[in-house]
């Protein structure tokens, strides 16, 4: 029979298995602090977008609060490395022991996309040109691979967003296919470009690449440790895996034990819990969370779990957003109690609340322990202020807390 759980239980299973149930560190926040939730989440989620801060320096905060930037930095781009850049949600920094995990994604080419494709089949001198390149002379960014290669400035300006020369999309197939990697991000945000043997620790590139079928157990079972409870669309959708593989592996492991059957009420999918997922009778987390954190990012789920409807209006039109540009959902005690959107007016030295609403149900004191978070979310960002905008149904009792 299915384990048999209510929407507030399962609420907490996720909470916990995504770290939310353990205090924060009382001293500095430390390299063993990251890989420890670097192994328990999987990766960080990369995203351009820099109104607040970087994506992927956001779920370190959530969980573990203020912390220098460079115990990322030193993660990131420095041996002894913590993580590497690939595709595994999407663009994301990612525990380096899951390396012979995606290599099957690099050998299958599973998800890659026109452009690079397209490069590869019609300038394959251009590539292995490319690759040359990279080898004798990376780090290196795409700018420079360009100009090494003699076609800088040669950019398609048919796409809105990237506009990536050809010599881009060289770099990316390669770094789809796994021949180049990224050494570290400069200061423009940009990869510098690197082969694999520079980058992942020699010990990781040592050991043989998993095959599709096993490489999709190692990844569904990571998700269902990340998720502690999930569908087979939520597991599959962590690490963006291909359905059918996902669906044997969902199967191989019930039967292996690994995955418990669940039934959630109110859940019109069979869920699976995690053998190893705690089960808490309480959780008192309090946290802004990045649009890309984990535990909101796949929508359905974060509305199954907490009904919590949460969009992303980057792209919607101004005067037809909701709620605003960049809104985070605030985490307090086992529910999301608020939104809030958010700016960091670097000049000035202000965060700005340009929005604060409460969610239906939020206890009477999320206006103030709102206030103490984002006073230290401000701290961390290095802004003297908190300015909140009269914008929202929680703007009046967020302001009057500030004073």
């Amino acid at each position: 029979m299915p384990v048999r759980l209510t929407p507030l239980q399962a609420r907490r299973v996720a909470l916990a298995a995504q770290g939310f149930t353990r205090p924060r560190p009382s001293g500095p926040v430390t390299g063993a602090h990251l890989r420890r939730t670097l192994r328990r989440l999987g990766f960080f989620q990369i995203d351009s977008v820099n109104v607040l801060q970087r994506a992927h320096l956001m779920p370190l905060y959530s969980r573990m609060g203020p912390y220098d930037l460079d115990v990322f930095h030193r993660a990131a781009g420095r041996a002894p490395r913590a993580m590497f850049e690939y595709w595994a949600h999407v663009a994301t920094f990612v525990d380096v022991d899951l390396w012979p995990a995606l290599q099957h994604r690099m050998i299958e080419r599973h998800g890659m996309w026109g452009g690079p494709r397209q490069v590869a089949q019609e300038h394959p001198d251009l590539v292995a040109a490319v690759r040359e390149v990279v080898r004798s002379a990376g780090p290196m960014s795409a700018r420079e691979v360009d100009a090494a290669v003699g076609l800088a400035g040669e950019r398609d300006r048919t796409h809105w967003g990237w506009n990536w020369s050809l010599t881009k999309q060289a770099l990316e197939y390669l770094f789809f296919v796994g021949e180049v990697t990224s050494a570290r991000r400069n200061a423009q945000f940009e990869r510098m470009y690197d082969v694999p043997e520079r980058v992942i620790p020699a010990a990781v590139l040592a050991r043989p690449a998993l095959g599709s079928d096993e490489a999709h157990r190692v990844l569904v079972e990571h998700a269902a440790r990340a998720h502690g409870i999930g569908t087979e669309p939520c597991l599959r959708d962590y690490f963006r895996t291909a359905p059918m593989p996902t669906q044997r592996a969902v199967a191989e492991l019930v039967e292996d034990g690994v995955l418990v059957p669940a039934q959630v009420a109110g859940w019109d999918r069979p869920a699976y819990l995690h053998r190893e997922a705690a089960r808490p009778r309480r959780v008192a987390a309090r946290a802004l969370l990045s649009p890309f954190d984990p535990l909101v990012f796949e929508r359905t789920r974060t509305e199954q779990l907490f009904g919590f409807r949460y969009r992303i209006e980057i792209y919607v039109p101004q005067e037809r957003r909701e709620f605003g540009y960049y809104v985070l959902p605030f985490l307090l005690g086992d529910d999301l109690v608020a939104r809030v959107d958010l700016k960091a007016d670097r000049a000035a030295g202000v965060l700005r609340v340009k929005g604060a609403w409460a969610e239906p149900g939020a206890p009477p004191h999320t206006a103030a322990e709102l206030a103490a978070e984002l006073r230290t979310m401000a701290d961390w960002l290095g802004l003297d202020d908190v300015a909140v905008e009269p914008r929202g149904s929680l703007a009046g009792p967020l302001g009057a807390a500030f004073g």
